[in-house]
């Protein structure tokens, strides 16, 4: 849980610049790809991402209304990283404008569950990181480069020089 707005913003540019970088790794080919009957595809994936930002940010009050919730996915993968940094800064200005340290203990309703502020933020960041997890494994199966997000890539060592540890 967070207790700081900008550790929240800190985190929050960290985890949105490695969006971003996932994002830009996306092709038009592969972004429709199932790898599996029951596994999203790359685009499905991302623009669940770009919706949570919307839906929890509503429902958090952070947002008036939830922007995205009956809008069709963009046809380009361009699009889809064009759209994801719109709400991304949307999200840290009204975290910014209308929420204060302090607040972060104030609760909210969220899924018929009162969660603290702090809790909603945390579980923001969470929910970019596992499902972004889910896209580099669908990445890697499809033959997409993977951008490092936590430390260098199997291709970032490569281009190092370096073999990459098992």
């Amino acid at each position: 849980m967070y207790r700081s707005i900008e550790d929240f913003i800190k985190d929050w540019d960290a985890e949105s610049t490695g969006s971003v970088k996932v994002f830009s790794t996306l092709t038009e080919n592969t972004k429709k790809v199932l790898v599996h009957p029951e596994v999203r595809s790359l685009e499905r994936l991302s623009w669940h991402l770009i919706q949570t930002i919307t839906e929890m940010g509503n429902r958090a009050g952070l947002f008036n209304e939830d922007e995205l919730e009956h809008s069709n996915m963009p046809s380009t993968v361009q699009e889809l990283a064009k759209i994801y940094e719109k709400y991304s800064e949307a999200l840290i200005k009204a975290v910014r404008s209308k929420w204060t340290d302090s607040s972060l203990t104030d609760q909210v309703e969220m899924y018929e569950e009162l969660w603290e502020k702090g809790k909603i933020l945390r579980v923001l960041i969470s929910h970019q990181s596992h499902h972004r997890g889910q896209m580099t494994v669908i990445m890697r199966i499809l033959g997409l480069p993977v951008p490092g997000l936590y430390g260098p890539s199997k291709e970032e060592w490569a281009e190092f020089g370096m073999i990459a540890p098992d």
